[in-house]
């Protein structure tokens, strides 16, 4: 019946070309094997509409590795123009479609494309461990297929890149090469111009220039080959590079200019950027200030618009330059220190993740020398000690009684400070799982049961149990991602809607520009003003009940959470809360401001909390509340 309605559809005018025939047939037979569907829709990979026609296409007919397929392309179609967070979430899409048919190879490629996506937003460690486990599924197949083989080698090709960035050449070097030998038995020639590009990279950082222009000519050999727009682009824009070290500016310029257009063509930000600096830096060589800085604020602009860090800090250094020879000197430092700043934040995000594996490639090289040079000093320590025996040992007891000291008062303090953490702890439990929520919500479901509404009530007692364990678990942790937060607080407005009779509309909009799966909060930081939204706002309302939930980012130091109810207002509620003979004092938002000061003590700039009435014709309609959350 689907099929039929297919057929329908893409016939509608009368017309069937190559694209409908292609789709038509995979809908038919679903072959399993990447390669099979790769030789039908490879033609039609980098049209975005087809694209998502065929995925519409393989949905309606339950074809699962041809979903897949089609939405990782639309993931890289979105990564060549720069739009990562939509790239990962495409991939991520496709990976559950490779999961739902069970495919191993499918999981392979949606996992490296995840990588690849997470290593150009500089995203190390989710570059890594995506490329890690793709890796792992890979080296389970006795016999690889040549598309299992394939992403093995870009998975090695995107380690190599990550130490690249940490200015490990030489280990970056052995991933690449291992990378080329596998695209040389392959006779890929697209992994072969990657690998020869990287290669040249790395041996660029080295130093070694000629070679690394000879290996940027090899990948420009094999992407003319394939004729790849992109491919060109990108060799173009590293061999001009290496002119400008040269300083043969009359061979950079053409290079360094046809690299800007075919960038801007191609509308990939990540080059566009780099482009603009490329040509920025020619220009100062060749005096042309005006021009350059032009060039490169344009490639700053790009840089911040697309969170591209390796590329605003190279801005930013070149900006410096400029001011310098302009003799705006106090522009050039604030310029040099934005640089320096950018690249100690990529640092130290690398170091963060790679340090124990730094650590290993210097330990045993150094080994030895440390040995020696600790022989030497332990001689020359015997002999000043014992010439300073009696100096040293009273600095050793004034050292031990200042130690003691010093440790009595810091240890007082931590237990202080754990002793407050963990009371605060103790009551957002409490808060969280208070008798009368877990009594009325047993007691809703307990109704369904007698009504005899088992589908209801085993849904229910699901999402009951699923929060109630999500409560427990982000109770023994002081913070949370985002996406976790919000999954919880969906599980949480599920089952208090219950008691009302599903009749509050509630809904959560998250700005794409924020990745949730990094963002941290505070466990359950959430939960109290909704609870207040509903009991204090919707609960004496008849009808029209709504709590929307807003997450966006209007600065870089912080993320703004909004709760908005449309209920009685505060002063109404407080009036019928006076009104009550039995008081129940809330102390659910004194606790979270103490943990939301606790979270902050960790940043530079603290947390801010707004709450304000909402008015419509001068009558109260609701009540917002704003949560600035430092990151």
């Amino acid at each position: 019946m689907v099929l039929l309605f297919l057929t329908k559809s893409q016939m509608s005018y009368g017309q069937t070309n190559e694209f409908d025939k292609a789709v038509l047939k995979l809908s038919k037979e679903k072959p399993k094997n990447y390669a099979d569907i790769d030789a039908i829709l490879k033609p039609f990979e980098r049209d975005s509409i087809k694209m998502k026609s065929a995925t519409d296409a393989f949905i309606l007919n339950e074809y699962n590795e041809g979903a897949s397929y089609t939405l990782n392309a639309l993931g890289v179609i979105n990564r060549n123009l720069s739009n990562y967070n939509q790239s990962i979430a495409l991939h991520k899409k496709a990976n559950t479609y490779a999961e739902n048919a069970n495919s191993n190879e499918f999981r392979i490629v949606s996992l490296n494309m995840i990588g690849v996506a997470y290593r150009r937003m500089d995203v190390i460690k989710s570059a890594l461990d995506n490329h890690t486990k793709a890796l792992k599924i890979a080296y389970q197949f006795k016999d690889p297929t040549p598309t299992v083989s394939y992403n093995i080698a870009v998975s090695q090709n995107s380690i190599g890149n990550i130490y690249l960035a940490l200015e490990q050449y030489d280990a970056a070097l052995n991933q690449f090469r291992k990378s080329l030998e596998i695209e040389k038995n392959a006779n890929s020639k697209l992994g072969l111009a990657i690998n020869y590009h990287n290669i040249g990279y790395a041996e660029q950082g080295k130093g070694n220039l000629d070679i690394a222009l000879e290996n940027y000519e090899k990948s420009l050999v094999y992407n003319e080959a394939i004729d790849s727009e992109i491919g060109r682009m990108i060799c173009f824009n590293s061999i001009g590079g290496i002119y400008l070290k040269k300083k043969d500016y009359s061979n950079a310029e053409p290079i360094i200019r046809d690299a800007l257009k075919k960038a801007l063509e191609a509308k990939d930000q990540f080059y566009i950027a780099s482009s603009y600096n490329n040509l920025g830096q020619l220009e100062i060589a060749l005096n042309q200030i005006e021009e350059a800085e032009i060039n490169i604020k344009k490639g700053l602009d790009v840089s911040k618009t697309y969170s591209l860090k390796s590329a605003e800090a190279s801005s930013n250094k070149l900006l410096s330059e400029i001011n310098q020879k302009k003799g705006n000197y106090k522009a050039a430092l604030n310029y040099y220190q934005n640089a320096v700043e950018i690249e100690n934040t990529i640092l130290t995000e690398k170091n963060l993740q790679y340090v124990n594996d730094i650590v290993i490639l210097y330990e045993n090289e150094n080994k030895n020398n440390q040995i020696k040079a600790l022989a030497s000093e332990n001689e020359e320590v015997r002999k000043r000690l014992e010439r300073n025996r009696n100096i040293f040992w009273y600095s050793v007891l004034a050292l031990l009684i200042l130690g003691a000291a010093l440790f009595i008062v810091n240890r007082d303090r931590a237990l202080q400070r754990g002793k407050k953490i963990l009371t605060l702890e103790q009551d957002m439990l409490r808060s969280q799982m208070n008798p009368h929520f877990i009594f009325n919500s047993l007691n809703s479901i307990k109704l369904y049961i007698i009504n005899n509404e088992k589908e209801n009530a085993v849904y229910y007692l699901n999402k009951f149990s699923k929060l109630i364990r999500k409560i427990l678990i982000a109770s023994k942790e002081k913070e949370t991602c985002l996406q976790e937060e919000l999954d919880t607080m969906q599980l949480y407005m599920n089952i208090e809607n219950m008691r009302f009779d599903n009749e509050i509309e509630f809904k959560i909009n998250v700005d794409e520009a924020i990745n949730t799966e990094v963002t941290k909060v505070p466990s359950l930081i959430l939960q109290p003003f909704l609870e207040n939204a509903l009991w204090h706002g919707l609960s004496s309302k008849k009808n029209d009940k709504k709590i929307i939930l807003n997450v966006f980012k209007n600065s870089k130091d912080h993320i703004t959470v909004e709760i908005t109810d449309n209920g009685i207002g505060r002063a109404a509620s407080k009036k019928i809360r006076e009104s009550k003979k039995l008081k129940r004092k809330s102390v659910g938002i004194d606790i979270t401001k103490a943990r939301l000061a606790n979270f902050s003590k960790a940043f530079e700039n603290s947390y801010t909390l707004n709450i304000d009435d909402l008015y419509e014709h001068n009558s109260p309609s609701g009540t917002r509340v704003t949560l600035n959350i430092p990151v």
